[in-house]
């Protein structure tokens, strides 16, 4: 039951992750910096304090009591997945939800699984698996074969994209202005996002001691009750900080650049709604770590917990695809590459989660 339960959140966070960017294409007038720095505001600065206020009493006193290198090494993860995320958006802008999201997701997924690897090879701590423990042991040699898999998906996504491209041109379709699609400048940022969108994973591990701590609180209060289902809010205030520094930074520059400062005030756009759209994705966003740490809680298993969350993702995000007729405008042998690409990068999640369930 507490694995059925942890499957269900974990849909529950991959539909918010593969949904929060519909609620954008209705936003009109702003450009995309504009509306992605409001929205992010609710992801990053207003939702997860009051999600942590909520759901942990005393949260700030355990963030106050962490070591400060801890703190830091958790920022600093978010500030980088912070670039992941603002490609994310680049990456969806430019290719399409669908497209754009597998591409994403597929990386951010492997990953995930390899990034503490890494990191722990240079830095060992006890309990910790290295890059060489991936390459000695059979689980960890599933990890990469998922990763090999997951590249030849990224290839024949791209080739896809390409054929897509090709299609459009020749049919004389213009593709919906804010998708913009564009292959190349697409594929650059998707891979530049898939890449640092999984130090997120990373930055859950280096700020554990604070779930930590407001688990054991938790338990203290309400033994024999399992495992507190939001022990992770605490450590994504600290996380999403980071986040909100490299997304702030960058949306401030391209205001300036673009002189579109004027959109938060200009009443020639429906500003009301443009604010609740914005709001209602930032927060949509945000929501798909609040159910991720639920289900964490009930499965026990974090790399197998992200390969399942990025795994849902991707299924939501390419049915949104078809939803919104991303796919109008190309040949069946296009469709045919797309799906196909998609479909290896979901067997490379597969893969890795087979791998870590290998290791338990």
């Amino acid at each position: 039951m507490q694995a059925l339960l942890g499957v269900i959140f974990h849909f529950i966070g991959g539909f918010a992750s593969g949904s929060f960017y519909i609620p954008y294409k209705q936003v009109k007038g702003w450009a995309w910096e504009s509306y992605w720095i409001v929205g992010g505001l609710f992801s990053w600065l207003i939702v997860p304090p009051l999600a942590a206020y909520l759901t942990i009493p005393g949260f700030t006193d355990i963030i106050a009591a962490t070591d400060g290198g801890i703190l830091l090494i958790t920022y600093i993860f978010g500030v980088l997945w912070g670039i992941g995320g603002l490609t994310y958006g680049l990456g969806v802008r430019y290719l399409g939800v669908s497209l754009g999201s597998s591409i994403i997701l597929g990386l951010c997924s492997v990953f995930g699984a390899l990034i503490p690897s890494v990191y722990y090879q240079f830095s060992p701590r006890p309990g910790k698996d290295t890059i060489s423990d991936l390459l000695t042991n059979s689980w960890g040699q599933m990890v990469l074969l998922g990763l090999l898999v997951c590249v030849i998906g990224i290839v024949i996504c791209g080739k896809a994209g390409a054929m897509k491209d090709s299609d459009l041109k020749k049919s004389g379709y213009v593709a919906d202005d804010k998708t913009e699609f564009k292959i190349g400048l697409g594929l650059t940022v998707s891979i530049i996002s898939g890449v640092l969108s999984a130090c997120f994973a990373f930055g859950i591990d280096a700020g554990k001691v604070m779930a930590e701590e407001a688990n054991a609180a938790w338990k203290a209060l309400n033994p024999d009750q399992g495992e507190f289902l939001f022990q992770n809010n605490v450590t994504y205030v600290v996380i999403l900080l980071g986040g909100l520094t490299t997304n702030f930074i960058w949306c401030m520059l391209l205001n300036a650049r673009n002189k579109t400062f004027g959109n938060y005030t200009d009443s020639r756009t429906p500003l009301l709604s443009n604010y609740i759209f914005s709001a209602l994705a930032g927060t949509t966003w945000f929501l798909q770590f609040f159910f991720y740490g639920m289900g964490e809680s009930k499965l026990g298993n974090g790399p197998s917990s992200w390969i399942l969350h990025m795994a849902f993702i991707i299924l939501v995000a390419n049915s949104w695809g078809l939803i919104l007729k991303e796919w109008k405008g190309i040949s069946k042998k296009t469709l045919t590459m797309i799906i196909s690409g998609i479909l290896v990068i979901v067997l490379s999640v597969l893969i890795v989660g087979y791998g870590n369930y290998l290791r338990e």
